[in-house]
């Protein structure tokens, strides 16, 4: 079923509202991630002067540009999901429409402020999980294959949730997602984040497949 969702979503990369929720998606996101390392940046400086230490703007930007990869690889999933969260609708509605025509007319708007709440929880949810398996990550490095296999598990549960959550709440009268349906949403989703400019689509095709996987399993019936 989830290789079906993910197949039927695939035209949904090319949809005027996937394109324009992906610009408004990476702008976002980016201008989150500069100002992450411009503050970065401000905090190793004040401490080089405060301390007296050498280097100069060179170990600043060495000391930036490494916390920032690290903190790119972990957090670029939490915050571009929480920020799709903020307008996930657009992509939503627009997949509905097109292949889902009577359950979108039935369909309940989530809003605004619901929208924040879940961007907001998204995003803590993200952190904690990812900061408490942090420890388990750096340690299973040796293994060369153990911390992208925790962080697919960790993330395909998490990116799960989020998915079910965007979709679920527009058709309360629908059977939720089944854990397993769930988890595999999240798999295949977090496994999309891991492949370089793949993952600058996955937070939208996700979003697709989660309609698909929740919708489909009517039309299907």
């Amino acid at each position: 079923m989830v290789l079906t969702a993910a197949l039927r979503a695939f035209p949904s990369l090319f949809h005027g509202a996937a394109l324009r929720l992906l610009f408004k998606t990476l702008v976002l996101t980016l201008l989150i991630f500069a100002g992450s390392a411009g503050a970065l940046w401000a905090g190793f400086h004040a401490l080089r002067l405060h301390f007296g230490c050498g280097g100069g703007g060179i170990a600043e930007a060495t000391a930036t540009a490494l916390l920032m990869v690290g903190a790119g690889w972990l957090l670029f999933r939490a915050v571009a999901m929480a920020v799709m969260g903020l307008f996930a609708d657009d992509i939503i509605e627009a997949v509905e429409r097109d292949s889902y025509p009577q359950a979108a007319l039935a369909a309940r708007p989530v809003g605004w402020a619901r929208s924040l709440r879940f961007a907001f929880a998204s995003l803590a949810r993200t952190l904690g999980w990812n900061l408490l398996a942090l420890p388990a990550y750096i340690l299973l490095l040796v293994t060369g294959v153990g911390t992208i296999g925790l962080f697919l598990m960790v993330n395909a549960y998490l990116l799960g949730r989020d998915m079910a959550d965007m979709v679920e709440p527009r058709h309360p009268a629908l059977q939720p997602l089944s854990r397993g349906s769930r988890w595999l949403l999240g798999l295949v989703s977090a496994l999309a984040f891991l492949i370089p400019l793949v993952n600058l689509l996955a937070p939208i095709w996700s979003a697709a497949m989660a309609v698909h996987m929740l919708l489909g399993r009517k039309t299907s019936a």
